[in-house]
């Protein structure tokens, strides 16, 4: 009997095992749940008579259905070639909300990327924004790619949207470091210059550490973003990725079916 015993414990073990492993594959990936979402919020090819017959939507207009799911967007950040393609979310009064929910804030390890506390979309001369390392590679994985100078050279262009207008950003540095240390840059902390001389202490630091020399740089005034996730080479590592706006392209719409 206890001989049975034993071979019944492992046999149910077994379909124990066997039923978690199943449901872990067919758990579908959170990320999934910002398609739709993704679908409302693709940017349209432009043709170059849009803007001079005026047929095109504000960027206010192209997110309305995203906002009106939840009005913590404050705006989309997209780099082509790459799975970074997500809104970016901000709440103020709890500032890493997103940290740990989806975009329907329920409970998520992957989280949104979202938009450090004291930055104003549009206002800001810096623009810090966060999002998770996920080992399936979503999220603001991809930053972590630019520690390749080839990969650079083929992703110099960032977009992000706000709600108050379109951007398009070159970058001009990537570099990484370590959160939370004296020893580490203290990136975070910069958002709105108090002076000239403290927006090019900022830039002059990025582009010291950078990994390779993008050619670029930017000059007071520029409006800036900096993006940030966890770099796993060291302790609370960092990989960052700062780049300047170097426009405010307008998307295309047709009236006639807006």
């Amino acid at each position: 009997m206890k001989k049975i015993r034993n071979i019944l414990t492992l046999a149910l073990s077994g379909l124990f095992l066997a039923g978690f492993l199943l449901a872990a594959i067919l758990t579908p990936d959170r990320t999934d749940s910002l398609s739709e979402r993704r679908k409302l919020a693709q940017r349209p090819a432009l043709r170059a008579s849009a803007v001079a017959d005026g047929t095109y939507m504000t960027a206010f207009e192209k997110y309305a259905e995203v906002f009106a799911q939840n009005d913590d967007l404050i705006g989309w950040i997209s780099i082509p070639g790459t799975r970074i393609d997500y809104p970016v979310m901000q709440t103020k009064d709890d500032p890493d909300f997103y940290l740990k929910h989806a975009f329907d804030k329920s409970y998520s390890n992957y989280g949104v990327p979202y938009a450090a506390e004291n930055c104003d979309a549009d206002i800001s001369d810096n623009m810090v924004l966060y999002g998770h390392h996920m080992n399936n590679g979503s999220m603001f994985s991809d930053l972590c790619k630019y520690e390749d100078e080839d990969f650079y050279r083929e992703h110099k262009t960032i977009y992000f949207d706000t709600l108050g207008g379109y951007g398009e950003y070159e970058v001009i540095a990537a570099f990484k470091t370590v959160a939370y240390s004296e020893s580490g840059f203290q990136y975070y902390h910069f958002v709105n210059a108090e002076s000239e001389a403290a927006f090019d202490e900022y830039v002059a630091k990025c582009k010291e550490l950078s990994l390779y020399d993008t050619g670029a740089s930017a000059a007071y005034g520029d409006k800036l973003i900096t993006l940030s996730t966890c770099e796993y080479s060291q302790t609370n590592g960092r990989m960052v990725v700062v780049a300047k706006k170097i426009s405010s392209p307008p998307v295309e719409v047709d009236r006639n079916e807006a």
